[in-house]
Formats: C-alpha cells, sequence, structure tokens
C-alpha cells in the first residue's frame, strides 16, 4: 500500500479523496481537514508564513486540542469572572494565558507576532518553557473572547491560568529557599572578609580596637545566617530527636551551633580561632546542596502538574423552564439538569433524564468504541457524547467523581522508597550514630591529651563526617530520574520502578490500545456496485463528516457535508447527498433503505461498514485498529537485552498472530480472560521470571498488580492506572525504550554516589580525629563532596537515546 501524504500543517496522513488544499510559500500544499486549511490559511494571511520555514517539529493538529465554543468563550468577558485572573493598569488589562498547541521555538515567534499585529494588544510574551503566555491589551478595544479566538485562528488553544494551591505552595518554598540561599551567600562573602582580616597573615598594622570590631562585625554578619538561613536544619533537627531519629539535620545543626558558639566565644574573650567564616561557608555549600536537590523536584512536580484537565471549562445548564444557559463549571451544583451536545464533553457524574446517545468512555474503560446510553444510563465526567443531545442530572463533583481518582495518583508518586534508598537511609543513621559516638570518645581523649584542641577536632569531626553526601546520594539521583522520566511522558507512581526496571527479563504486552492505537483506521474499499473506490469513500467522508464518533475520524473529513444527516444510535448514520439518499452503518440498517439482500461480510479480520442508497449497497469499508509507529522500536530495545516478550489479549481474532509476528514478539496468546492472563504471569513468576506487564484496559488490572512492575498507558482506564506502578501518559512506546536505559543509568549513577560518599567519609573521619585537617578545610571538604553528589546526579537530566540495534521500521498496519 503507498504511503499516504503527510498533511502540510501537522503531518498526519491526508486521507484519499480529500481536497484540502491552500497556498503556502508560494506553493500548493495539501492538508488532512479543514481546521488544518484555515490555520495555514490565517497565518498567510497574517504575513506569517515564513513560520513554516523555521518551525523545527510539525505542528499541533487544531481538531485535537480543545473545543473553545463562542459562547463559552463570551464567559471569559464577564467582570466577576476576569477578578480572578486579570489586572487592570490604567487603561490596559493584563492576563497570563496557558498555551496548548506549542511545538518548537517558532510557536512563541508566531504566537506574540500575531498578537502584536492586534490593534488594542500593548504587549505578548511567551515563556517556552512553561508555555504561559502574558498579553497585555485594551479590553475594550479588544475582548479577551476575541484574543483567544485569534490564537484558535492560528492553531493554538488558550485558556486563563490560575496555579493551584500546591503549585502556589511549591513556588514559596522555592522562593524562600533561594532567599535564605542568598542571604548565607552575600553575608558568608563579608564575613570571610572580616574574618580573614584578623588573620595573623593579615595582621600586619592592625590595631586592637580595629581588630575587636571586625570579631564584632564578623558576629553581626553570620547572626542571619544561623537563625534565617540555616533554620530548616535546626527545625529538621528537633523534629528527628523528637522522633527518636538521626539524620544529617542532627549532625549539621550541632556542627553550626557548636562553630557558632565558639565564634561568640571567641569575639567576647579575643582568644582562640573565629569561625564565623567556617559557619557561612558551610551553611552555603549545604544550602545549595538542597535548593538544587529541590530544584529537581520541582520539575518533578511541574511536570506532573502538566495532565490534561479532561473537564469543559463550562457546561449549559438547564432552567426551570428548560431554557439552557451556559455557565463555569464551577457555578454547577448537584442535582442541576444540564444538556449535553452532541461532540460535547459530559461535565460530571450523573444520570440520563432524557434521550439517546452514543458515549466515548475510552477514558474509564480503554474500549475506544463509543458505548450506547438511554434514559435512567449512568455516565461519568469527563467522556464524551458522540451522537445526539442529552440531559443529565449531575449527582457528584469534585473530589466525588470518579475522574478524581487518576488526580490521586499524584499523591502516591514517590512516596515509596526503593530498597536501595531505605539501605542507603539505614546507612546513613548508622554512620551518623557512629561519628557522634566517635567525635565524644575523641573528645575526651584529646581533652586529656591537649585540651585546648580537643573543642577544634571534635568540630572538624562533626563538619567533616556529616553524611550529607550520603544521604543525598539516592534519593538526589532518584529524584532527578523521576523528573526525566516524566518528560519522557512516564508518570512514576511507585517507588521501586526505577530499581525495578533493572531485574526485568520478561516483557508482557496487551494488544488494543497498547501496541495498537486503539482507534480505527481505513484499511480497505470494496465497492459493490459501478462506483469508483474514491467516489464511493468521498460519499462515505460526506456523511460522517459532522460526526464526533470515533469511526468518522477513520474517512477524514469531506469538503461537501451530507445535508440532513441522521443518526441512529448503535446503527449507524442517514444523510442526503445531491439527490442521492444514503446510509452508512450495520448491514441490516443500510440494506433496509433499499429492500435489498443484505452482502456478505468480504472477509472476518477487522470491522466492516456498508454504505448504500435507495438502489441498493454501495461498498464495503473494511476499518482496523492500526499499530502504533514506535511499537517496533520497543520490541527492538527489549530483543536487544534478551529479554523474552510474550502478547497476550482477550481478542480471539487473528490480528493477535499477525502483530505478533510484524514486531517479532516471541510467544502471542488470543482470546485470553482476566484471569487467564494473571495465570500466565504467575506460571512465568514462578519460573523466576521478573515480569513486566504493560496494559490498559479493565481486563489488565489484574496482571497489571500481579507483575513486578505494572505500566499503564495514559489512555488507559482510572482503574488500570490506579493499579499500575507507572503511566505512560505520552503514549509514546518509545518513551519506554528510553526508560530502560535511564533506569541502568540512574542505578550506576546511585553506585557512584554511594561509593564517593562512602570513601570520603571513611578517609575524612580518621584525618580529623588526629586533627591534620581544621574545621575550615572540613567544611570545604564535606560541601565540595555533596556538590558531587548533586551535580553527579543531575547528569541524569540529559535525555537519554535509545542504542538498540533495529532493525529497518516495520511497515505500519493499515
Amino acid at each position: 500500500m503507498t504511503q499516504p501524504t503527510p498533511c502540510y500543517h501537522c503531518a498526519l496522513p491526508v486521507p484519499a479523496g480529500n481536497r484540502f488544499s491552500a497556498v503556502v510559500l508560494g506553493q500548493p500544499r495539501q492538508f488532512c481537514c479543514p481546521g488544518c486549511q484555515a490555520v495555514a490559511e490565517a497565518i498567510v494571511a497574517g504575513g506569517l508564513e515564513h513560520y513554516y520555514q523555521h518551525r523545527s517539529e510539525t505542528s499541533a493538529n487544531p481538531e485535537a486540542l480543545p473545543r473553545q465554543l463562542q459562547d463559552e468563550l463570551a464567559l471569559y468577558d464577564r467582570a466577576d469572572v476576569q477578578q480572578n485572573f486579570v489586572q487592570h493598569q490604567g487603561a490596559l488589562a493584563e492576563t497570563t494565558l496557558m498555551i496548548e498547541g506549542i511545538s518548537c521555538a517558532a510557536c512563541g515567534w508566531l504566537i506574540e507576532k500575531h498578537l502584536r499585529n492586534l490593534e488594542g494588544v500593548g504587549e505578548a510574551r511567551l515563556n517556552l518553557s512553561n508555555h504561559r503566555l502574558h498579553v497585555s491589551w485594551n479590553d475594550g478595544q479588544l475582548p479577551l473572547s476575541r484574543l483567544i479566538a485569534e490564537l484558535r485562528g492560528i492553531g493554538y488553544a488558550a485558556h486563563p491560568y490560575q496555579p493551584d494551591q500546591a503549585a502556589e505552595q511549591l513556588a514559596r518554598e522555592n522562593r524562600t529557599a533561594l532567599r535564605r540561599l542568598g542571604v548565607a551567600g552575600l553575608l558568608w562573602f563579608q564575613a570571610m572578609m572580616a574574618t580573614m582580616a584578623t588573620w595573623p597573615e593579615f595582621n600586619i598594622d592592625l590595631s586592637p580596637e580595629l581588630h575587636t570590631i571586625l570579631r564584632w562585625v564578623a558576629l553581626f554578619l553570620t547572626t542571619p545566617i544561623v537563625f534565617y538561613s540555616c533554620a530548616p536544619f535546626f527545625k529538621g533537627a528537633a523534629r528527628d530527636l523528637r522522633t527518636r531519629h538521626l539524620t544529617m539535620d542532627v549532625s549539621v545543626s550541632l556542627a553550626i551551633a557548636l562553630a557558632y558558639g565558639a565564634g561568640i566565644w571567641t569575639a567576647i574573650t579575643g582568644s582562640g580561632e573565629l569561625y564565623f567564616d567556617t559557619v557561612g561557608m558551610f551553611a552555603l555549600f549545604l544550602l545549595t546542596g538542597r535548593y538544587l536537590e529541590r530544584r529537581a523536584r520541582e520539575r518533578t512536580a511541574a511536570a506532573t502538574a502538566q495532565l490534561v484537565n479532561l473537564l469543559p471549562a463550562s457546561c449549559l445548564r438547564l432552567d426551570e423552564q428548560g431554557r439552557a444557559e451556559r455557565i463555569l463549571l464551577a457555578e454547577l451544583v448537584r442535582g442541576d439538569h444540564v444538556q449535553i451536545l452532541p461532540g460535547a464533553v459530559i461535565p460530571a457524574d450523573g444520570r440520563i433524564l432524557e434521550g439517546r446517545s452514543s458515549i466515548d468512555e475510552s477514558l474509564l474503560t480503554g474500549e475506544y468504541l463509543p458505548q450506547a446510553r438511554r434514559a435512567g444510563d449512568r455516565v461519568t465526567g469527563g467522556t464524551l457524547n458522540v451522537e445526539s443531545a442529552l440531559t443529565v442530572e449531575v449527582d457528584a463533583l469534585g473530589q466525588d467523581s470518579r475522574l478524581s481518582a487518576i488526580v490521586r495518583l499524584l499523591e502516591r508518586a514517590q512516596s515509596e522508597k526503593p530498597r536501595l534508598a531505605q539501605i542507603a537511609d539505614r546507612a546513613s543513621q548508622w554512620f551518623l550514630l557512629f561519628s557522634l559516638a566517635a567525635a565524644l570518645a575523641i573528645g575526651l581523649w584529646w581533652w586529656h591529651l591537649d585540651a585546648e584542641r580537643a573543642f577544634w577536632i571534635v568540630l572538624a569531626m562533626l563538619v567533616a563526617t556529616c553524611p550529607c553526601a550520603l544521604s543525598l546520594a539516592t534519593p538526589t539521583a532518584l529524584t532527578t530520574a523521576t523528573g526525566t522520566l516524566h518528560k519522557l511522558g512516564l508518570l512514576v507512581t511507585r517507588g521501586h520502578v526505577l530499581e525495578g526496571l533493572n531485574q526485568i527479563d520478561t516483557v508482557v504486552f496487551d494488544k488494543t490500545g497498547t501496541l495498537t492505537e486503539g482507534r480505527l483506521a481505513l484499511r480497505s474499499i470494496r465497492p459493490l456496485g459501478s462506483l469508483a473506490p474514491d467516489r464511493c469513500l468521498a460519499l462515505a467522508a460526506a456523511l460522517e463528516n459532522r460526526s464526533e464518533h470515533p469511526i468518522a475520524r477513520a474517512f477524514g473529513r469531506s469538503a461537501e457535508p451530507a445535508d440532513d444527516v441522521q443518526a441512529v444510535p448503535g446503527l449507524g448514520l442517514e444523510g442526503q447527498v445531491g439527490q442521492q439518499r444514503l446510509r452508512i452503518g450495520q448491514a441490516a440498517f443500510v440494506c433496509a433503505l433499499s429492500g435489498a439482500e443484505v452482502p456478505a461480510v468480504p472477509e472476518p479480520r477487522g470491522q466492516w461498514l456498508l454504505l448504500g442508497d435507495r438502489m441498493g449497497p454501495l461498498a464495503w469499508f473494511g476499518l482496523d485498529d492500526r499499530l502504533r509507529d514506535d511499537a517496533s522500536e520497543l520490541l527492538a530495545a527489549c530483543r536487544a537485552r534478551g529479554w523474552q516478550t510474550l502478547l497476550l489479549s482477550g481478542d480471539s481474532s487473528p490480528m493477535v498472530g499477525e502483530v505478533a509476528a510484524q514486531l517479532g514478539i516471541d510467544q502471542a496468546i488470543g482470546g485470553l480472560r482476566p484471569d487467564d492472563k494473571l495465570a500466565r504471569v504467575k506460571a512465568l513468576q514462578s519460573e523466576g521470571r521478573k515480569v513486566l506487564m504493560l496494559g490498559d484496559g479493565v481486563n489488565d488490572v489484574p496482571v497489571l498488580a500481579a507483575a513486578d512492575i505494572s505500566i499503564a498507558m495514559g489512555s488507559a482506564t482510572d482503574l488500570a492506572k490506579t493499579s499500575a506502578d507507572a503511566v505512560l501518559l505520552s503514549n509514546r512506546l518509545k518513551a519506554l525504550a528510553q526508560a530502560f536505559d535511564l533506569a541502568r543509568r540512574t542505578r550506576r549513577n546511585i553506585l557512584e554516589n554511594l561509593l564517593w560518599a562512602t570513601l570520603y567519609n571513611g578517609l575524612m573521619l580518621p584525618f580529623a580525629a588526629l586533627g591534620w585537617i581544621t574545621p575550615v578545610w572540613a567544611a570545604v571538604g564535606m560541601s565540595v563532596s555533596s556538590l558531587i553528589v548533586v551535580l553527579n546526579a543531575l547528569r541524569l537530566t540529559r535525555m537519554p537515546t535509545v542504542q538498540a540495534a533495529n532493525a529497518a521500521p516495520r511497515p505500519v498496519m493499515a
């Protein structure tokens, strides 16, 4: 089969028979749908067609972006709505918008250039790192709804940015940590200058009075470092002592307090070493290490927070007279009656009062074909109404809804520590206990040997042997690696995933929605009369043009949509194309229009739809689920590691064997019930194999729960996601191959960190005990050791590249 022409805007295949085109950069270009055509024409009309020369990635398909209705956009012009996210500075209004559809840096140029060309816009700045657009404009001249519509016109969806409490709290904590670090750095530098001036090497003509002043200046500068910058250490130490749990905060707090106390004694008496510079440097390096770790955690949280909110921004509420009024979702309450139009997302859990339609419940069931629902049936917020209008009574909102189960997955992220991290924690506690006992014993020995040096040697031991590097070795690497996985689109919800991926030797796959896309694609056209295949496809596309049913997407969009189209849930569509009355759908439904005999299905494989008119059947259309483009890369990565691969599917059709043969899967078994899949996995585990399971449906839940490592697709059911150890939000199988490499790098990184931290602490303890290391150099060594661990862990932020020996790309099933 010849490869279809890619759409010039989004690179999706252009369906056969499509006539969507426009002139871009002086040449006619083909587009897959009217949305891409309209966006390209808008870009050209604005004189911004050079965007296509500079973009480094293909653009998002505008029809895949969240839909924005005109009456919904009008809600953003209400003053009571704007007060939450719009500020006014004189005649100009300012707001921040979240932009969806950005694919590369050229998108930022296009958005800013287009908005600045609009009359009334004062400034438009896009932050490419978080996709937030700051815009100031004259809202009396240009309503916000039109500004958002203009963005939609060039292929981007926009909605007001309103950070949640968790994000705001994280930002506040990050700003506080940065301020503590800044205070420590600034004052330490000044305190070091004052302290160094008192050293004999620099004390040339320093008068006793000035010497005293400099000591007190150093004390004055160091005090904010101790009581403000180092406050988290003391609070942590107090908490740990109350719970009888030793951590590095205890050792750090003890060292800082002793050094600060010794500095006060020196400042008052003028005898002894002035170690205020040691306190400042110790605090600065510790805070730097913690700040870098915090930033790694923040990146992880930010990636997690980008989960798409599946609920609509607004809905149509019915009043007592049955009139529909569009309101914000926040204004909806239990007991309200809402109208759900075809193609609209259901805003809340409820019960159907009137109407009959098909509901796309792939969010909950993993089944990509919509399910018929009628009055009395229950529907779930976040699912899609496909065919006919419904009236629904709301009975669950917010945390009570089923959709909230997906959001609660975030609370479990990183809540469990892997075995390696637990071992490191126990090792650091025992080492800390040993260090404190050794410092006490060595201090008593030096007290009898040389009382003047005893205190400074104990202080040097406490500083030098602080297990900061040992405590940071594992969590910093795991946190950084988890953040990198999130960038790849893999949300880790249990802590043992990264460690467990290094032990896997068997991978079990589900088929539908996992190795395949879980959506139908047109595979073949079998004419039954004299009409050519292209003409049959054009007629079918005209009927399916306005339908939101997943089957309709397989036919593409028609330039000439049918008139008077009626959807019969569960059966098909009927409409008028010119003078021709047509039906498409189930064979019996189509043949009822003409009274003709139902023709035989061409072959048992796949799903077949019949097209016919009043004269009889016209053509069969064969549809099938399509293999994911990057499935072959994932299987190649598994083979490169010598892993055994199995395909266990509930599908009993020959497709199971065909998929396995095409991808080179070792063993494929179809027609399995959930308990059969579970028994297969248990049998593998009884042989001593470590099993990774990749699935997406309710029938995969028992296997996901039983596997050593389980990963659910981002399009999986919420129950499957809850049972899995990780969720592949991006649905890109290539990301799993990268995750395998990252897991191996993470384990090596942790071992490197632990080895370095152990060697450093083991060597520094005897040197400090012998008095060969002063507290100043002990602080330098400890801080550098911690920084080395953190910087080594941050190497994991580099995206892994798959080095598997891939064969030539396998053809995608069509």
